[in-house]
Parts: structure tokens; sequence; C-alpha cells
């Protein structure tokens, strides 16, 4: 029986993208705005892009968060893309301040002035720590970011890549069942789509 990978949908932007990278490592993906369909996933990947006050809103408004956070204190394997990476912290100062899921201590800050905001386009990512997501990655890979906030986790040692834009910021963070990243690996080619096999392997 193929497993099933839920990818969630609560708006935003960049689901056919996403669905399409799953499909092309060899899953079926399942998009759903229907919190039941998430007992029985086996993989879990919350994508995103937008503001946080609207992500944290619709994942509300479907009834989303509580399935959400109790799938990651399952255990089973979660992605977390850009905002879905975002949504895993503490609070967002984005448009004002807003509480996130809290999976992960932390704040999401805006980039500090210095450098064209949004930072937009391919980009490093230095590798702190090794990884199964990483498998077949080289180290300063470039991958295509679009954002204008980071992560700063309470806790230095869920970073496991950075990457440098004016400041040096968490792309990738990982704990336990748990993989998030700033940049788009759904729009990075075959790095990219490596990064999805990767961690569709583990389920």
């Amino acid at each position: 029986m193929k497993p099933k990978v839920v990818i969630v949908d609560y708006g935003a932007g960049n689901l056919r993208s996403v669905s399409r990278a799953v499909a092309h490592v060899g899953h079926e993906p399942s998009v759903t705005a229907d919190p039941a369909d998430l007992r029985d996933a086996d993989a879990l990947i919350l994508p995103g892009v937008g503001a946080a006050a609207d992500t944290m809103r619709n994942l509300r408004e479907r009834g989303m968060v509580e399935p959400v956070t109790a799938y990651i204190a399952s255990g089973r394997p979660f992605f977390g893309v850009c905002m879905g990476q975002q949504a895993l912290l503490s609070v967002s100062e984005e448009g004002g301040e807003h509480a996130c899921l809290g999976v992960i201590p932390g704040r999401v800050r805006r980039l500090p002035p210095g450098q064209k905001v949004p930072h937009m386009g391919w980009n490093q990512v230095r590798q702190r720590a090794a990884h199964p997501i990483f498998e077949g990655i080289p180290d300063d890979s470039y991958f295509y970011f679009v954002h204008s906030y980071v992560p700063e986790p309470a806790d230095p040692s869920v970073v496991i890549g950075e990457t440098d834009y004016g400041v040096t910021f968490a792309s990738v963070l990982a704990r336990d069942n748990i993989v998030a990243t700033q940049f788009h690996p759904e729009k990075s080619g075959e790095l990219g789509l490596r990064m999805y096999k990767n961690f569709l392997a583990a389920v």
C-alpha cells in the first residue's frame, strides 16, 4: 500500500508546484483542506507563501491548527516550506505580533535593512549538521528563496542549514521528525526535488 502523503491546503499559492514535486519523486500527493485527512497521513507537508497573520487565520478557520500540531507530536515525518517553516515558531513579527504554532520556540523577524527585501532568487545553503534531508546534496548548493522574514529559533541546535543575505539566517531547521526550509525546494531544480525525495524516503 502506498504511503499517504498529505499537503495541507489553507489557501497558499504554491500548492500546485509542491504537488508536482511530490509526484515527480514517485509519490501520489493528497492535497486537502479537511483536518480529518491528517489522522492517517504517513507524511505531512505544510507549504506556504504570504504573511503569517493570513496563514494562521486560514489554518484556524479550516480547523487545522490542532490537527497539524497533533500530527507533529505523533512523530510522523513533517516538512514545512517557507511560510510553513515560519509557522512552526512561537511568534511572527510580520505586520505586528502574531502567535504561530509554537512547535519550535523562537521568533520570526524581518530581514534587517541594507539588502533588497524581499530576498528573492537563488542563494547558497551552508550545511551546519549532517542530516538525511541533505543526502546527495553538496554543501553550499543553491536554492530558490522568496521571503522578507526569517526564523530565529531559541535553540540554535535545530538550525542545520544557514544562508547569508546581509545577515546569516536559519534556512533549514530540523528536530526529531520535523524538517523545514525557508527556501522553496519545489522551485529549486534537481537538488530541490532531491530534497523532497530524501524527506519521503523516511516514509
